[in-house]
């Protein structure tokens, strides 16, 4: 079972209602500044926010909660025949190289890279009490690629995945969602695969987008619910 750390000592923004009151200032961005600490960290996401670093070296933390929120419908999931066929080719595991996972997603030469030293650090420490995972994608013993992402309740909150061979972090979230799938239907229905944002390659998989009072509706359920076994 995940470790619950200590709360927050910080205020984060309650986003219940926000569109309908505010609605001609939204804006994906909607904090600045606290900590990466665990407790702050599960607040946020119970709250649909997640962080990024600023733009520049020494800018506090950036919370985002996008207007339009790229959600992966565990029904939804688009598999073509090569990816089916690729599948077969990857040995799945789960939380064998976190940290190695992380690694492969900072890397960086890799375009637009976001994950600093403060946000591996962070997420390390939620994997060591249970709230973070990752799936990964093995053949022939070498890490092909995969995925991490924070588990609360029913909500898997991907952050990023990678691949060192082709179709990898396809595979793994393939395997991402068949785990999500099991459990009894009543219970599935109301899990959450977030996604953050939609890209095209993302869209291509399935990922549609939901508005942001959608999206926070839909969270309060999943984090009612119970998440799949994480242990192998």
């Amino acid at each position: 079972m995940p470790v619950e750390p200590p709360e927050s000592s910080w205020v984060l923004p309650d986003l219940a209602g926000a569109d309908a009151a505010d609605a001609d200032r939204l804006d994906d961005l909607v904090a600045i500044g606290a900590d990466l600490a665990p407790g702050t960290l599960l607040a946020a996401y119970r709250r649909g926010l997640f962080p990024m670093p600023g733009p520049r070296r020494r800018d506090p933390t950036y919370w985002f909660c996008p207007v339009e929120r790229g959600i992966l419908p565990l029904d939804g999931l688009r598999v073509s025949r090569s990816l089916r066929r690729s599948v077969r080719d990857f040995e799945i595991r789960v939380d064998t190289c976190f940290d190695d996972v992380v690694a492969a997603c900072a890397d960086p030469r890799r375009p637009q890279g976001w994950i600093d030293d403060g946000i591996r650090s962070a997420y390390a420490e939620l994997h060591r009490l249970g709230w973070a995972h990752s799936v990964e994608a093995w053949r022939d013993g070498r890490l092909a690629g995969g995925l991490y992402g924070v588990a609360i309740g029913g909500l898997f909150a991907g952050e990023s995945m990678f691949h060192h061979e082709r179709d990898a972090s396809k595979v793994a979230l393939v395997a991402l969602v068949e785990r999500l799938r099991q459990g009894p239907p009543e219970v599935v229905a109301d899990r959450l695969l977030d996604v953050q944002w939609s890209t095209p390659h993302l869209a291509s998989l399935g990922v549609v987008e939901v508005p942001r009072a959608e999206y926070l509706r839909r969270l309060q359920r999943a984090l009612a619910v119970a998440g799949p076994a994480w242990q192998e």
